[in-house]
């Protein structure tokens, strides 16, 4: 069976070196314009040429979307920054609309091209239109089932790539195509300014009884009637693999390291695992699903992956995420005196039980024995957000360990 790629986001230089460590083949990462996560940190020049080779150096290979709907204001940009692009050398570029493709392909003659689940990929006939055009793969829309995919896979070219959401945040919308956030706000979600209004919490207004709020569902709370489940498709690998899907894709390109590190981790051994032996990805499943849960999520649903989702896919009573897990911060170089550097990303203390995430999947239980800020002064905790700490946990360290502590 062939070997899947694990397709990672980032939203950052940090995110992209945990993503690589922990285990992706490949990652895929938005710049300053152009993608459809205008609100994530993303990727200045600078950093996306020094993401690109850190990955390169560990044979993982780096993906850039350019996946606006684009309007004509677009156009001339987009061709200054493809030409930027050709000169930093990604893998991929990640395109959904048509202009933007022609573009591509004119100023990027060399670079492959990768059809975004933006362009509402949901029949083999659609595969073969873009295969025609040079595309290399094409995402498919996330409204189809298995047993679509494994038909799309049997009527389209052997060597053009088949790419499927695996893991992640479900939207409301066809193939991802908002206009809820552009009528409610002016903020175009197809241009990447999405609002998320799928999120927001929504009553019943009878026309001519403005201002009495009824609920849709039956609880005094009112309802989030769009806020769909996260995709987790951690326990069907085999299902995935036989579809004949060659990349697996994990959605989160504003989430954090923690969150990155976690699912990445878990997806990469339990991919290895199957390949390895059936019968040991059976027996691992539940760490797999252990692990699975430390990350943030809205509960989990295998979308339309096994057809039409039910009222069980929703979740009617509120926003939130499930977190058992706060994010502490990414472990550094060690100094002269022994200690990790460290940015801080939310407040731990001397005498602390926390944990260390290795990338190979060991979990370590420490305590924190000793903290020293930058001009060497002993503290015993961080106030202030991002400070830069030195810290002894009585064990050695590695670069990109990940620092976690469990929510009481």
């Amino acid at each position: 069976m062939k070997h899947p790629e694990l397709l990672v986001p980032a939203s950052s230089l940090e995110v992209l070196k945990i993503a690589v460590t922990f285990g992706a083949d490949a990652v895929y990462i938005g710049g300053e314009a152009f993608g459809l996560r205008a609100k994530a940190k993303n990727f200045s020049k600078e950093d996306m040429r020094a993401g690109i080779e850190f990955a390169h150096a560990h044979n993982v290979k780096v993906y850039v979307t350019a996946n606006i709907i684009g309007h004509n204001t677009d156009l001339e940009g987009v061709e200054e920054y493809f030409k930027e692009l050709g000169e930093m050398k990604p893998d991929a570029v990640i395109i959904s609309d048509p202009g933007i493709f022609s573009i591509a392909q004119e100023v990027l003659p060399d670079m492959e091209i990768h059809i975004s689940t933006q362009a509402n990929n949901t029949n083999y006939k659609t595969y073969q239109f873009w295969n025609k055009l040079g595309a290399k793969r094409v995402v498919s829309a996330r409204e189809l089932s298995l047993a679509e995919i494994k038909e799309i896979r049997e009527n389209i070219p052997e060597d053009m790539e088949i790419e499927s959401f695996i893991h992640g945040a479900m939207c409301i919308s066809y193939s991802g195509r908002c206009l809820l956030s552009s009528f409610f706000t002016g903020r175009d979600a197809n241009r990447g300014e999405c609002t998320h209004p799928c999120r927001w919490k929504y009553s019943v207004v009878e026309e001519k009884r403005p201002g009495e709020y009824f609920p849709v569902y039956e609880d005094d709370r009112g309802t989030y009637i769009f806020n769909s489940k996260d995709l987790c498709m951690i326990e069907h690998i085999p299902e995935m693999l036989s579809a004949g899907i060659d990349s697996l894709k994990i959605e989160g390109r504003m989430k954090t390291a923690l969150y990155v590190a976690t699912v990445a981790r878990t997806y990469r051994k339990a991919i290895d695992d199957y390949l390895e032996s059936p019968d040991k990805y059976k027996e691992n499943m539940p760490w797999y699903l252990e692990e699975i849960g430390k990350c943030t999520y809205r509960k989990f649903t295998t979308g339309f992956f096994f057809g039409k989702p039910t009222e069980e896919t929703q979740i009617y009573d509120n926003n939130v995420y499930v977190k058992e897990y706060t994010y502490l911060g990414i472990v550094g170089q060690k100094n002269e005196q022994g200690l990790y550097r460290i940015e801080q990303r939310n407040k731990f203390s001397v005498g602390d039980s926390i944990e260390v995430m290795k990338p190979n999947g060991e979990n370590i239980s420490v305590v924190v024995k000793r903290m020293v800020d930058e001009e060497g002064q002993e503290v015993e905790s961080a106030p202030h957000p991002k400070q830069v700490l030195f810290i002894d946990l009585g064990i050695e360290l590695d670069e990109f360990d990940i620092l976690r502590v469990k929510e009481e």
